[in-house]
């Protein structure tokens, strides 16, 4: 089991940068993957990035793609989104998973974090 806590949310103006952390306990945080997912008001919970145990796959969703970076160091059992060139359609509350295997659908990850509120003014 792994418990997660996302952290670096805030108020950033449109253009503006954040960079999230996700911090997980447990020994074995290294054989999850690991994904963002983000949820707007009024809206449903939307993939926004993941990445494999290894780092060596991602995948993004296309609103986010060429602007968020998902990345992970598993020395320190973090996994980060650096999100750039940030819009105002990117305010949401924005939730890190783990799952067993890379994947895009809510349903595949087992364990999630609170959320930290990103918003984005225009």
């Amino acid at each position: 089991q792994v418990q997660l806590v996302e952290s670096g949310g805030g108020l950033v103006q449109a253009g503006g940068s954040l960079r999230l952390s996700c911090a997980a306990s447990g020994r074995t945080f290294s054989s999850y993957a690991m994904g963002w997912f983000r949820q707007a008001p009024g809206k449903e919970r939307e993939f926004v990035a993941a990445i494999s145990w290894s780092g060596g796959r991602t995948y993004y969703a296309d609103s986010v793609k060429g602007r968020f970076t998902i990345s992970r160091a598993n020395a320190k059992n973090t996994v980060y989104l650096q999100m750039n060139s940030l819009k105002p359609e990117d305010t949401a509350v924005y939730y890190c998973a783990a799952a067993n295997i890379i994947a895009t659908t809510e349903t595949s990850y087992a364990y999630w974090g609170p959320g930290t509120q990103v918003t984005v003014s225009s």
